[in-house]
């Protein structure tokens, strides 16, 4: 998969490159899905809550936001198919790591594997949807990041 990521904060987030390909090969053979590309921005708190206020109408921040292309049922194999965009906050990420009893790097692959799902088209808005979307996560980063 094609990465692209874009740091819009002070903080160095070039150790995520590597973790982020090997979550996106695990999360393409666990979906047989390739020939991908997405692009990643790393964001603080402020900046997620302006694109959430804007994009859906919800004024707070928040840990991660998606934007897919399509729905998973459009997605092709045959070209490279821009998945779409991901934020992450990293403020939430420190956060929730603290919160979660795990590491920093775990919440920020977490994150970046729930915000792929989302651009798979996956979602977890009724519980049978958030059942399939939480073992999907759960095969695509536990190997990579067993939880501790």
């Amino acid at each position: 998969m094609e990465i692209t990521i874009y740091n819009r904060t002070n903080q160095d987030v070039s150790e995520f490159e590597v973790l982020f390909q090997k979550i996106s090969k695990q999360a393409e053979k666990v979906l047989k899905k390739s020939n991908c590309s997405i692009s990643v921005t790393f964001c603080r708190s402020k900046t997620i809550h302006q694109i959430n206020r804007q994009y859906r109408d919800k004024d707070q921040p928040t840990d991660v936001i998606s934007f897919a292309m399509m729905d998973h049922d459009d997605i092709q194999v045959e070209d490279i198919f821009d998945l779409g965009d991901i934020f992450i906050n990293i403020d939430y990420a420190r956060k929730q790591a603290k919160q979660y009893q795990h590491s920093y790097q775990r919440e920020i692959g977490f994150l970046f594997t729930h915000g792929l799902l989302h651009c798979f088209g996956y979602d977890h808005m009724n519980p049978e949807d958030e059942k399939k979307m939480i073992a999907l996560q759960q095969k695509i980063i536990d190997p990579i990041m067993p939880r501790v």
